[in-house]
């Protein structure tokens, strides 16, 4: 076991006048299973690349051991797919000699095959194309390969978005199997059945804690209630300290004037009283400057407070009523593509007030029977029987950000939707006044996709049709969007990985069939 240490650390992008990190100190032990969170934005794909020494930056950064970044960059994908794992693990500092031409591997072939077993994965996908496997086979092979390497310490970033409910389930395993390595991920059961340790970026500092993401947040409501309560009583005691100190003050100004009475002012009483005045004028003086300083001490403690309360307001949505109960029937349904049958015999219906979750493995079709329901695919053909309501509105968020250019107003007025409201919604899932300026090709895949929720929250439609639309976005972000579902239940029909979301914010499950 050895320590990765980090001190003094401080970084800003070229042109940009804020920094995403200023004087951070903290250490990781190498053996660690760490889970990497924070709001979208924050900085922490920033952090990996500064450990993998893409940037230049202020402090120190020290290691013994080789830093790997998950997903390794695969330039070929024609290859098959063991010659992928060979370069994978050359990139990676696995390949210990060369003779004859020839990579030699410090691994034995055994050790592979045990790797993609534990992850699920057939031998056979070995003398496949690496293009030919879907994305969660790739996903695994990846990981697979770099986990061959010796002494190294991955940076795992966000694995889970092309893996299905199963595919998180064997990957979470495998990796809790495993240790030495930095995890980001937003997914909640995921975090859970991975790490040992947590790494949290928060609004004002970067703290670790043991444990997984459960007592994590567990202890982070445990602060937040812990210091809303302080901020209150601190609150109530600096306004009562400073109304004492006014009527301390005031009644020392109000003593202080009658050291001169009545009478001669060199008789002996007369002296006498007034150096009795004089007393009580000091004294109460005294007390008001006691008052100031407790009340000073209070506004000190209370300065130190909520510094790390997130912002986590509740969003709201007004949708429009529809004149019928039922939106929208499927009976059984297949969906082909040029002849390819991608998905057959899906029935379900969606009626007011429902939150419909389809539910089943990649390549079962369920973004297909979404772009069916939205018309978003002229290639498609169908058949069995589909019925949308006559004059049914829908907002549709697609799993593709990649299209979004320009400034969040030209977006509004493509939408058509309200400008104000939508950068409401924005600013309240964390983003700043100053991303409001910038051009959206340059925000990151969550905040790309928290364009897309808050456009379609803005859409006047009657029904919701959202796919994997937690993908890339924070932890905090997603509870906020469940619990949008859960008290204001609008119609929905989604697709996502997310188990502890789906458990959560369904009212009705539709399986699909591979």
């Amino acid at each position: 076991m050895s320590q990765i240490s980090i001190a003094n650390l401080t970084f800003a992008y070229d042109g940009s006048y804020d920094n995403i990190f200023e004087n951070v100190s903290f250490q990781i032990d190498t053996d660690w299973k760490l889970g990497f969170i924070g709001r979208n934005g924050r900085g922490k794909t920033t952090f990996l690349n500064l450990l993998l020494g893409k940037y230049e930056y202020q402090g120190k950064i020290s290691s013994s051991i080789n830093f790997e970044y998950f997903p390794h960059n695969i330039v070929d994908k024609t290859k098959n797919t063991v010659e992928i794992i060979e370069e994978i693990c050359q990139d990676a500092g696995s390949i210990s000699s060369v003779s004859e031409g020839r990579s030699t591997s410090p691994y034995q072939e055994w050790e592979l095959i045990r790797e993609l077993s534990l992850l699920d994965v057939e031998e056979e996908v070995l003398t496949r194309p690496f293009n030919t496997l879907s994305n969660g086979e790739q996903t695994k092979v990846n990981l697979a390969a770099l986990f061959l390497g010796e002494n190294n310490f991955l940076l795992i970033d966000e694995p889970t978005n092309h893996l299905d409910v199963k595919g998180r389930e064997i990957v979470s395993r495998y990796l809790n199997s495993k240790s030495g390595f930095i995890l980001v991920s937003h997914d909640r059961a995921f975090l859970d059945n991975s790490v040992d340790h947590i790494l949290s970026i928060n609004r004002a500092n970067i703290e670790v804690q043991r444990g997984n993401f459960s007592s994590w947040f567990e202890n982070k409501n445990r602060q937040d209630n812990f210091e809303l309560a302080s901020n209150e009583r601190l609150k109530k005691d600096i306004k009562r300290l400073e109304k004492a100190a006014k009527q301390r003050g005031d009644w020392a100004d109000k003593v202080e004037a009658t050291k001169i009475g009545k009478g001669s002012a060199g008789s002996e009483k007369n002296v006498d009283r007034r150096a009795y005045i004089g007393e009580k004028s000091r004294r109460a003086q005294q007390q008001r400057k006691n008052l100031e300083r407790r009340q000073q001490g209070a506004l000190q403690d209370k300065s130190k407070l909520l510094k790390n309360i997130e912002r986590a307001d509740s969003l709201k949505i007004t949708q429009l009523m529809y004149h019928k109960p039922q939106y929208i029937s499927l009976s059984n349904v297949g969906i082909s593509y040029g002849g390819k049958v991608v998905c057959e015999n899906v029935s379900f219906e969606i009626e007011r007030g429902e939150a419909v979750a389809l539910i089943g493995k990649n390549g079962s079709g369920k973004s297909s029977i979404l772009k069916l329901i939205c018309g978003q695919d002229e290639e498609m053909s169908y058949t069995g029987m589909f019925n949308i309501g006559s004059g049914l509105k829908i907002s549709y968020v697609s799993q593709d950000t990649s299209y979004l250019r320009g400034s969040l107003t030209d977006y509004a007025i493509e939408k058509d939707i309200d400008e104000s409201l939508f950068k409401a919604i924005l600013r309240k899932l964390d983003f700043s006044r100053v991303q409001f300026e910038k051009d959206m090709k340059d925000f990151s895949g969550g905040q790309k996709k928290k364009v897309l929720i808050a456009g379609s929250l803005c859409e006047k439609s009657h029904l919701l049709v959202w796919d994997e639309p937690l993908n890339f976005i924070d932890l905090l972000s997603r509870i906020q969007i469940e619990d949008l579902l859960l008290e204001h239940r609008p119609t929905i029909l989604f697709v996502e990985h997310d188990s502890v979301f789906c458990e959560k914010a369904a009212t009705k499950r539709v399986n699909l069939k591979v």
